[in-house]
This record gives structure tokens, C-alpha cells and sequence, in this order.
């Protein structure tokens, strides 16, 4: 019989995402890809630092103690030599990865289907939007952002951003086209009406299945956050959502605009979810954070 991946929450991660390839990279960008592919080889036996999502990484696989719960799978625009430098530095660094995906420039993501990927992580936008477009839950990693606390090391922290990201940007449209006020309104005359899924439900959904089935004394557990500029009264329609997909988050913040990051430094997440980009820089000096390109904000961009 064949493998498959039918029961595991499967993350793919670009090589750039789990690994601090910045300085190999600046060959990258130059298209001098042969000058790339010999820098890797020539530091082949040396580890790669880890990148902004190897703590999410390294914690999403300890649920692995006991069955397979969590694939990861490397999807990334690497060549196969370059490949060999990704397999020995996660090897070096405990990480037991073994699938992977090199393309040599060409667009990776057109295998996240065929992988049933539940998020993919890349620091390339394009190959994000287009993961998105697929109906992956995807978001854009960027490199200089703070790296993951060390405070919590048998827990899995994540945090959401609610509308774009958890929910369908259907009231988001409203505050951009009308303002605050019809905002509050419209959430309100809706507030038994759940809203429509974003693209990162079936991530949540997963991570609660995750919690169900990994939540045991001495084993990793997960933490999760819904982290919004909602406020009172647009609240209530957010929480009776969740509610309605029977899935629940441990934190709810509902800050009214207030800026995000120093909230986000005292949850600690392994990572931070967001369709805004002024959200996703703002936590960028405190916490791992990704930009998911969706949604009305960023069809305006």
C-alpha cells in the first residue's frame, strides 16, 4: 500500500521560513543560482541557524511522541542540492523531516494540494497569494521578524487575527467601504448569524483537534488567541461564531485598534496570524508573525 498523510495535520515550510537563509539568499535574489547552489554545497555540513518558524516547527512534531499527528513537509524554490543542506541542518537540529519538495526557482505551491497541506509557510508573496487562491491556508513569513520565546516549551501558542484570517472578510468590508460605525452596526443586527469561514478555520479546527487528542499529562498541549480590533458591541458575533463551529480558542482580545504588539509579546505565540500588514509589523519586534495576503484590505493594495 501507498502512505498517506490522511490523518496528520500536514505543514509545508519553505527553507527560508524554517531556516535563516538570509545571506545564501542575496545569490538567490541576484539570479545567480549556481553561486547559490555552491554556497550551500560548500557549507553542506554545516547547520543553518533556525528561522522564524522552527519553533512551531520543532513543537508542532514533539505532538508526535507516541503516533504520527503532525507531517511537515519542506515545499521550496531550493534546488535539490541545496535540498541535501535543508535535510542535514534539520537533522543537526532534531528535527526527524522527512519529505520534501525543491523546484529550482519554479513556483512550489502547485504541490500543496497534493500534499493536503493545512498551512504553508514562505517568505515568497507570490507563492503565498496563490496558495491562498488555492484554498491553502498560507501566510508570508518575514525573516527579520523577533524569533519565538523559549518560555513555554510543552506548549504550542498561536494566535489569530479574526476577520480575513478566522472569519470571511464580509464584515471587513463594511468598515472599509462605510466606516466604524456601520461596522458595529452591521455585526450587531447579525450577531446570531455566524460568519461565513476565512482561510485559516481548518487550520484552528485542526489545532482543536490537535488539543483533543495530544492534551495528556507530560505531552505538548496547545494555547490559541483570537487577537482583534474588534471591541464591544462587534464582539459578540465573533465569540457566538467560534461557538457555532464548536471549536474554542483559550484567549479573546478584543482591542479596539489598539496596536497589537505588546499584547502579542505577553501571550509569547510560536507564531501570530494577520491579514494586515501594519498588524504583522507591529508584532514583528516581539513575535514570530505572518502576513496572510487576503481579503478586502489587501485586494486594495
Amino acid at each position: 500500500m501507498s502512505a498517506s498523510l490522511a490523518d496528520c495535520l500536514v505543514v509545508a515550510i519553505s527553507s527560508r521560513a524554517l531556516f535563516d537563509f538570509e545571506e545564501e539568499n542575496q545569490l538567490f535574489e541576484a539570479a545567480d543560482d549556481r553561486a547559490y547552489m555552491a554556497l550551500q554545497q560548500e557549507r553542506l555540513q554545516q547547520a543553518a541557524k533556525p528561522g522564524i518558524a522552527f519553533s512551531l516547527v520543532k513543537k508542532l512534531m514533539a505532538f508526535n511522541q507516541d503516533r504520527q499527528r503532525v507531517e511537515v513537509v519542506v515545499l521550496s524554490r531550493n534546488d535539490p542540492i541545496s535540498g541535501l543542506r535543508v535535510y542535514r541542518s534539520a537533522e543537526q537540529l532534531g528535527l526527524p523531516i522527512l519529505r520534501g519538495v525543491f523546484t529550482r526557482g519554479r513556483e512550489p505551491w502547485r504541490y500543496l494540494k497534493p500534499l493536503h497541506a493545512q498551512l504553508f509557510l514562505s517568505a515568497n508573496e507570490a507563492d503565498v497569494r496563490e496558495a491562498l487562491a488555492a484554498g491553502v491556508p498560507a501566510a508570508r513569513v518575514f525573516p527579520a521578524t523577533a524569533q519565538a520565546s523559549d518560555a513555554h516549551p510543552d506548549e504550542l501558542r498561536i494566535a489569530f487575527d479574526g476577520d480575513a484570517v478566522l472569519f470571511s472578510d464580509e464584515a471587513e468590508q463594511v468598515y472599509q467601504r462605510d466606516g466604524l460605525a456601520a461596522f458595529q452596526a452591521h455585526e450587531q443586527h447579525r450577531v446570531h448569524e455566524p460568519l461565513p469561514p476565512g482561510p485559516f478555520k481548518p487550520l484552528l479546527a485542526a489545532l482543536q483537534a490537535l488539543r483533543e487528542q495530544g492534551d495528556r499529562p507530560g505531552g505538548m498541549r496547545v494555547r490559541t488567541a483570537l487577537v482583534t480590533a474588534r471591541s464591544a458591541p462587534a464582539h459578540e458575533r465573533a465569540v457566538r461564531t467560534l461557538m457555532s463551529w464548536n471549536i474554542e480558542v483559550d484567549e479573546a482580545m478584543f482591542l479596539g485598534g489598539l496596536a497589537k504588539g505588546e499584547f502579542l509579546r505577553e501571550f509569547e505565540p510560536d507564531f501570530f496570524f494577520d491579514d494586515q500588514l501594519g498588524h504583522v509589523h507591529n508584532a514583528a519586534p516581539h513575535v514570530p508573525a505572518g502576513h496572510v495576503a487576503s481579503g478586502v484590505a489587501n485586494a486594495l493594495r
